[in-house]
């Protein structure tokens, strides 16, 4: 008997490495973000795509509140054409990162959404940091 799992074949091995890899250019995860800041290696501008208020409650250390309604063209005119932004919000049921990604990208920016969100950076044991400042 074959279970729900196996019924359906997986993809030839090259098939799955190009779709698995693919995925590398649009998500990055909490564990490299925090390494690259804990690391001093941050090569990216970290956008916290919630509100205001939630960011003052607790934020990922070094991120920037810009809820996703707010990323327009104005708002990254001191940013570089070719600086990475990585967005999140508050985690998987939560769609504020992909609005913020998508927004940042309609106006030409490159992009990555840290997958998990705060949810996936408490699941870590990563620290937040509290207050408006980033």
């Amino acid at each position: 008997m074959t279970s729900s799992v196996a019924a359906i074949p997986a993809a030839a091995s090259d098939r799955a490495a190009a779709h698995f890899g693919t995925a590398f250019e649009f998500e990055t995860d909490c564990w490299d973000v925090h390494d690259a800041i804990a690391g001093g290696k941050q090569d990216f501008v970290l956008f916290d795509a919630r509100s205001p208020d939630l960011y003052a409650r607790g934020h990922v250390p070094q991120a920037i509140s810009m809820p996703h309604g707010k990323i327009v063209d104005a708002k990254l005119r001191d940013y570089p054409l070719d600086t990475l932004f990585v967005v999140y919000c508050a985690g998987p049921h939560c769609n504020g990162a992909h609005r913020a990604a998508y927004r940042l990208a309609k106006l030409g920016r490159p992009v990555k959404l840290m997958i998990g969100g705060i949810t996936g950076w408490i699941d870590e044991g990563f620290e937040l940091a509290v207050g408006h400042g980033g």
